[in-house]
């Protein structure tokens, strides 16, 4: 070999110890920079002419492992859904009150039936009374600041939606900004690991804001998408469009525009839609976590709060409205029932309207037939038999939707009692109970019973007028929504039709049930499928009620947010109906006793009682609240147990690419030494070259 090569080899191995030594300097520096990759040289032989002329130094080249780093992105945006669905659901939690605590919903539930029974066994006496009728208006009172409270979640939720689409948007145009940087270093051949790693942390900190693919191009870029299906990112850079966004503060609405996706030009100015759009939690990440608890979570959670009410309120208004107040009222007004006097009546069994004074002297009774009057009898029918029966002592009137019931004579009151061989009904509620004569709650939006209505009814709603009904799968989805348009002169049976055959039947199937609820029974997989009411500007016969409040389809439209005691009896405990009036007795003679308690034992009996919900089963309004409670906790419990668990996969995805590509001490260290090593024994060889030339140098002298 000639002492040209030898020097050329000793100045390239000089060269390569020189690099290496660089990139050991580069890493130990960075050591404590998260998400850094660490770096080394990439040398090769060098040939000359077949032979073999020292060493090739290259280009820095970052040291990482895609699979470990899909990995982590993978576990992030797991990391990111569980997060978020921890922390809301206990929030919800801590709402709720801790179990067994004084102030949570069944102990308020439990203390009504404590009260009830305090009645029983004190003579009705006005101080048990007015503990009574407080307890039910301190448990509404207290299911309605629930609602308020999950409602105050879902607009923090919603605004933390808007939140999340900025940041994404952010990132999206920060790794579309390093792919170009990449992408022109590799390929001018230049080292490109600083602008790596940049992409990388924002990829990780992307990946826990939803779910993500990330694939790696041949030019140094990377490709985007959400683990559902969409692209975000590819050779155009796309930006997440949502309305809601950048509007501060969040509100809890029935439903949410969608979020949709657009391309953007490198400024991130939003042009064309992609045709693409973010609609559920499936997206995974914070995102998905997020809309996963506005969309299905809480509205869940807020929908079978609704339906204790409906249960609680049916159940105490039952006992109310067969029992009369003593002395008996001198009139009695029902609530806004959504009928009009040429409606079918509906009626099976007898009941009596009696007119008493004020010691409970019966002064006249009437017991009406429904069955007599028959299938074809109109509310009027009833009003002119109540009418007709008491021969003036008192008079009954249906207008506007509301039936009203007086006596005539001074000092009179007036009472209604269920026959006890066959108690009317309809809808299994009784007549008193049905148009609310005597109810102890009262709900300005809601009538508290179920319609009964049948398919021939007429469903009383105007041409124009509509109802946007939505459906979600049990992830929150939205599946389809339709808007219900109802054409003057239809009947129920014709909305059932028509619900049936519009796209929410492509889903499941309407019905009405035997107490005239709209029923939808979810098709095959699709369990824990629901609806919601999005808009409803239908009115029944220019009643207010509209088919939402009517049809029963959700708990969200129970009433319960403008629910309480009916006032009469909240001021005045006295008026609390514990009496029962007694339809045997004749005309001059007691037929209700002072001091009768066999309300009040009515009232803990039904409370004790099993209900029909509906879609939500027949049980007690007590083991429903219970168990939404407890399903609520344990949502929360099994929310913190895969926050738990996803976070620790996440720190060991981390801790296997960090192990992999990130820095340690030692071994860069050892590798100096190693390198230092080899710069000596590059300049002896190059030191010792230079012996020889000075030593043929010396010969040719």
């Amino acid at each position: 070999m000639a002492l040209n090569d030898i020097l050329g080899t000793a100045a390239s191995g000089l060269a390569a110890a020189q690099a290496g030594l660089k990139a050991v300097s580069n890493n130990i520096a960075n050591v404590g920079v998260a998400g850094y990759a660490r770096e080394r040289v990439n040398l090769s032989t060098s040939v000359l002419a077949g032979n073999v002329s020292g060493v090739s130094v290259g280009e820095f080249e970052r040291v990482a492992d895609r699979f470990l780093e899909a990995t982590v992105y993978r576990r992030a945006g797991d990391y990111g859904k569980a997060e978020v669905a921890s922390s809301y659901l206990d929030r919800l939690q801590s709402l709720l009150g801790e179990p067994g605590a004084k102030s949570g919903l069944p102990a308020r539930l439990d203390a009504i039936s404590s009260a009830a029974i305090s009645m029983t066994g004190s003579q009705s006496s006005a101080q048990t009374s007015a503990v009574f009728t407080g307890t039910v208006a301190d448990a509404i009172t207290s299911m309605q600041q629930i609602t308020r409270d999950v409602d105050g979640l879902r607009a923090d939720v919603e605004s933390e939606v808007g939140y999340s689409v900025d940041k994404i948007n952010t990132l999206l145009q920060r790794i579309y900004d390093l792919n170009g940087t990449v992408s022109q270093a590799t390929g001018l051949g230049r080292n490109a690991s600083g602008a790596t790693d940049q992409r990388m942390s924002a990829l990780e900190e992307l990946s826990s804001m939803l779910s993500v693919n990330v694939r790696d191009q041949p030019d140094g870029r990377v490709i985007i998408e959400t683990t559902s299906g969409q692209m975000l990112l590819d050779s155009r850079l796309r930006q997440l469009d949502y309305p809601n966004k950048g509007a501060g503060i969040g509100n809890s609405q029935i439903t949410y525009p969608d979020i949709s996706i657009r391309f953007a030009d490198k400024n991130g100015t939003m042009g064309a839609l992609s045709g693409e759009k973010i609609e559920s939690s499936a997206v995974g990440g914070k995102l998905g976590g997020l809309l996963d608890l506005r969309d299905r979570a809480l509205p869940s959670f807020s929908e079978q709060l609704g339906v204790v009410f409906s249960g609680l309120s049916e159940a105490l208004n039952a006992v109310s409205n067969e029992n009369t107040a003593m002395p008996p009222p001198a009139s009695l007004t029902g609530r806004q029932t959504g009928l009009v006097a040429g409606d079918r009546l509906g009626f099976t069994g007898k009941a009596t309207f009696a007119v008493t004074q004020a010691n409970g002297t019966l002064v006249a009774k009437t017991e009406v037939d429904f069955d007599a009057l028959g299938p074809a009898a109109t509310v009027s029918d009833m009003v002119n038999a109540i009418n007709a029966g008491l021969g003036g002592a008192a008079t009954a009137s249906f207008a506007n939707g509301v039936l009203s019931f007086a006596a005539s004579g001074a000092g009179n009151g007036v009472a209604i009692a269920q026959s006890t061989a066959s108690p009317s009904a309809r809808a299994g509620v009784g007549v008193s109970q049905y148009f609310g004569m005597n109810d102890l709650i009262r709900s300005d939006s809601n009538s508290l019973v179920p319609t009964g209505f049948n398919a021939t009814d007429p469903h009383g709603f105007t041409t124009g007028q509509t109802a946007q009904i939505v459906l979600r799968d049990a992830s929150g989805l939205a599946l389809t929504s339709y808007t219900l348009q109802p054409t003057t002169g239809g009947t129920m049976g014709d909305i059932v039709t028509q619900l049936n055959g519009s796209p929410l039947g492509n889903f499941g199937a309407f019905s009405l049930d035997s107490r005239g609820r709209m029923r939808f029974d979810p098709a095959g997989g699709l369990s824990g499928a629901s609806l919601s009411m999005a808009s409803d500007s239908t009115d029944r016969f220019g009643s207010g009620r509209t088919f939402s409040a009517l049809s029963g389809l959700s708990g969200l439209n129970s009433g319960l947010d403008v629910a309480k005691v009916r006032n009469e009896i909240l001021n005045s405990p006295g008026s609390l109906p514990l009496g029962r009036l007694d339809t045997s007795v004749a005309v001059g003679t007691k037929a209700i006793g002072a001091g009768d308690t066999r309300g009040a034992t009515a009232f803990v009996e039904k409370l004790a009682s099993t209900l029909d919900l509906g879609k939500d089963g027949v049980t007690s309004v007590g083991r429903f609240s219970t168990q939404l409670l407890g399903r609520a906790g344990l949502e929360a419990n099994q929310a913190q147990g895969r926050y738990d668990d996803a976070n620790a996969r996440k720190s060991d995805a981390v801790n296997r690419r960090d192990s992999y590509s990130g820095v340690n001490i030692d071994e860069e260290l050892s590798q100096m030494v190693v390198l230092q090593n080899s710069y000596s024994a590059s300049a002896r060889v190059m030191s010792t070259a230079a012996q020889m030339y000075d030593t043929l140098l010396q010969m040719v002298r």
